[in-house]
Formats: C-alpha cells, sequence, structure tokens
C-alpha cells in the first residue's frame, strides 16, 4: 500500500522553515518534480523535521480549489509546469506541416498513423491483447475485428474519428454517453451498459499491480449531478483563467475520479481530454498518441490518481504526470516527422522513374522495405487515403512497367508482390 502522507500542520517551525532562504532552493526542487511524501521524507534535512519540512511544501502547494462529487481538489502550477506548457504552446512543430518540409497530402497519412497508434494504446491500457501489427493491419484494411481485443482498437479508432468531427460541440451528458457507446459497443458483458451510467456501487479501482482497491468512486446517485458540473466546467469560461491544457487533464481526472459506468471509464476519460484539446484548437493533438507514452509508464499514471486522491485532493500530481506525458509524446512526434522526412528524401530516387507517379514511387519504396509482402489494393486505399480506383490504376501501372506482378490470394480476391525483375529494375534506375 501507499503511505498516506502526514498532516500538514503550519506549526512555528514549518513557518521557519518557509522562511530560511537555504531551504527555498531544495523545496522548489521537489516541487518542480512534484515528488510526493514518500520521496520528499528522504531529502529533508537531517536537523529538520520531517513532518515539519512536509508541512512546509504543502504551504507552498496551495492554489486554486474546486469541489466535486462532495470533495475538495486544488490545484497550483509549479514554474516548471508553466514552463512546459509555454513550450507545447510555442514550440513550432506546426511549421513541419507548411512549406515543403511535409507537403500537405501527406498529412493525411500521418493523422491515419497517429490515431491507430492512440486507438491501439487506449484499448491496451484496458487489457487488449493484441500486437500494433495486427491492429494497424486491421485497420489499414478495413477488415471485420475477430475478437474483443480488435473490436476494443477499432472502437477507439472509430470514437476518435467521431470526436474529431464534433470538436466544436458542447459537453452534455448525452453527448458523454454517445462516446461511452461507441468507445465499448460490443465489448463489455453487459450490453445494458453500453452508453449507460452504472446504477449501483458494485465497483472499485484495485492498483493493477498489487491487486490493492484504491479508490472506492462515489455513490451512483451522485452521477447526474457531478456530470452536470463536470459539463458545465467544460463548457463555461471561468472569470478566473484556467490554461486549455491544465483543464483538459482535470476533466480527464474528474471523469475517472467519478467512475460513471460500469467499464470503459479509462477509455472514455481519455476521450474527453482529446476532445477537449481539439476544441480549445489544439490541433497538433491529433497528430500525438498521448495513450502510448501513458501504457508505457501505467503504473505513474496509476500513482498520480493515488497520489492525488491519499494527499487531500491535490491534483498537482495528476497534472505533472500528464504534461510531461504530453511534452513526451510532443518529442516523439517531432522525431517521427523528422524520420518521414528522410523518408521523403529517400523517395526522391523514385520520383525520377519514367511514367510513375508520386503514389507509385511510395509503392516502390513499401515493396523494396518489404520484399516478401503481399498488399491488396483495399490496404493501401486505407494507406494513401485515394480511391480504390485510383489505387489499382496506380498498381496495375506498374504491373506493365514490370515492378509487380498479379497474384490469386484466394478464389475471390488478388494481390499484388514484387516481380521477379523488381531489384534489377530498381538498380537501373537509382
Amino acid at each position: 500500500m501507499i503511505e498516506k502522507p502526514p498532516v500538514a500542520t503550519l506549526s512555528n517551525s514549518a513557518i521557519a522553515i518557509l522562511l530560511d532562504s537555504q531551504y527555498s532552493e531544495l523545496i522548489e526542487e521537489i516541487n518542480n518534480r512534484y515528488l510526493y511524501w514518500d520521496k520528499v521524507k528522504y531529502k529533508v534535512p537531517e536537523k529538520l523535521d520531517k513532518t515539519d519540512f512536509w508541512a512546509a511544501v504543502k504551504f507552498t502547494r496551495q492554489g486554486r480549489t474546486l469541489s466535486f462529487s462532495g470533495k475538495t481538489f486544488s490545484f497550483k502550477l509549479t514554474n516548471y509546469m508553466q514552463q512546459m506548457l509555454h513550450e507545447f504552446d510555442m514550440n513550432p512543430v506546426g511549421a513541419m506541416f507548411s512549406g515543403n518540409e511535409i507537403p500537405e497530402k501527406r498529412r493525411e497519412y500521418y493523422l491515419l498513423s497517429s490515431i491507430a497508434e492512440e486507438a491501439i494504446a487506449s484499448s491496451k491500457m484496458e487489457g487488449a491483447v493484441t500486437t500494433r501489427e495486427r491492429a494497424k493491419e486491421m485497420i489499414r484494411t478495413q477488415a471485420k475485428p475477430k475478437d474483443k481485443s480488435q473490436k476494443m482498437i477499432l472502437n477507439n479508432y472509430e470514437t476518435i474519428e467521431y470526436l474529431r468531427k464534433h470538436r466544436n460541440d458542447v459537453m452534455t451528458k448525452d453527448f458523454i454517453l454517445e462516446i461511452h457507446r461507441r468507445i465499448t459497443q460490443g465489448t463489455l458483458e453487459n450490453r445494458e451498459d453500453e452508453g449507460n451510467f452504472r446504477d449501483n456501487n458494485k465497483i472499485v479501482v484495485a492498483d493493477s499491480l498489487s491487486g490493492d482497491i484504491v479508490h472506492f468512486p462515489p455513490d451512483c446517485s451522485s452521477i447526474e449531478s457531478s456530470m452536470d458540473f463536470l459539463c458545465d466546467f467544460a463548457n463555461n469560461e471561468e472569470s478566473e483563467f484556467i490554461h486549455p491544457v491544465i483543464k483538459a487533464i482535470i476533466i480527464h481526472f474528474m471523469f475517472s475520479y467519478l467512475h460513471p459506468f460500469a467499464d470503459g471509464n479509462g477509455r472514455t476519460a481519455r476521450s474527453l481530454f482529446y476532445w477537449y484539446m481539439l476544441k480549445k484548437g489544439y490541433w497538433l493533438i491529433e497528430f500525438i498518441a498521448i495513450s502510448r507514452n501513458i501504457y508505457k509508464t501505467k503504473g505513474q499514471y496509476e500513482k498520480a490518481f493515488i497520489h492525488t486522491e491519499l494527499d487531500d485532493g491535490d491534483l498537482g500530481y495528476f497534472i505533472q504526470y500528464n504534461i510531461e506525458a504530453l511534452n513526451k509524446s510532443f518529442n516523439d512526434l517531432k522525431k517521427y516527422l523528422a524520420r518521414k522526412q528522410n523518408e521523403e528524401n529517400a523517395l526522391l530516387e523514385f520520383r525520377n522513374i519514367d511514367g510513375i507517379n508520386e503514389r507509385q514511387a511510395r509503392i516502390i519504396k513499401l515493396y523494396e522495405e518489404k520484399p516478401h509482402r503481399i498488399f491488396s489494393a483495399k490496404e493501401l486505399v486505407s494507406s494513401f487515403g485515394v480511391t480504390d480506383k485510383t489505387i489499382r490504376t496506380d498498381l496495375e501501372g506498374l504491373v506493365k512497367l514490370g515492378f509487380l506482378e498479379k497474384i490469386a490470394k484466394n478464389k475471390r480476391l488478388s494481390g499484388y508482390v514484387a516481380s521477379k525483375t523488381f531489384d534489377s529494375l530498381i538498380r537501373e534506375n537509382k
């Protein structure tokens, strides 16, 4: 079990610590990392009382309060949090989608890839078991899911598409119910739970590693009123400004804290975060698979919830974790785009081949990377975002030029493979 912090009483000794400048740097370091009591107690100078020092740290974390579902929460943005928010707001990654660095026509390709990554990671956090390759294959080929795991991933993918189209909607209870219905359809033990709030308290939240119960969600009788508050919080602009990223994170937390559904709460909470970021103009979130980094650090994600609840509703832990996950995802995006830019440059040699267009150059590159792969027209339609007729014309053109061969996959379907002369043609044209 995670140790609960001591009661933070601002005694004369604690006040003396606050007023002594020799401790200010240590306290700022602790706050910038937003350390919990189990870490802070080992950083207390030997001559000081640990409880007094903790009280001093807690005093510096006092900030704005919010009452939700019968509990008071608070948050204060540290210098480090504000710095990360500023970097996220100001970083010029958007320039990568302008000019010649990344052609606009490639935008949909990157978008499909990132949405697929987000859907896969968010589903895996809730128990989906499959490989990324198989999941992406299903999405690319628009194949029917073969099991519950694949259904969860497809639901996530289609829900994200729904949220993109409804980014300008206001948050209502019906909107939340629709998101839940879409994201859980065909994956819950009881189909009646899809798109309906829970009507009982037979639900607990357990630590995924230890199995210990870490949270008893509020009584089901408070769900309707709590959801009204959450919708008002999301839709209304308060007189005291809250940075949109922080507000999105708080919405994520409040929804998870309430746990209004029998199952699918995590997926729905992350969907609401994604939606609110889009609503507030953070279009870049479409290209960021934040759940992938959350999945990699699931233990820290769960601890951020637990620390907030055990430490008198201090949202700083959850805010800190999510800002860091967001910035990590943002940096991953920059690396991904840089890698794709290098791939774009590598395509130049194929674009110079007489009689082929840019899509055909990309198809040739795919076969060069995966020479034994059988690609179907349907799969490439999804990857390139064009019509079936267009991609078939491209493929048949490559067959005529000798790069590809058409083969029968079964009695009904055909596919395309690299021809026997593929390698020699590549060498001739390089």
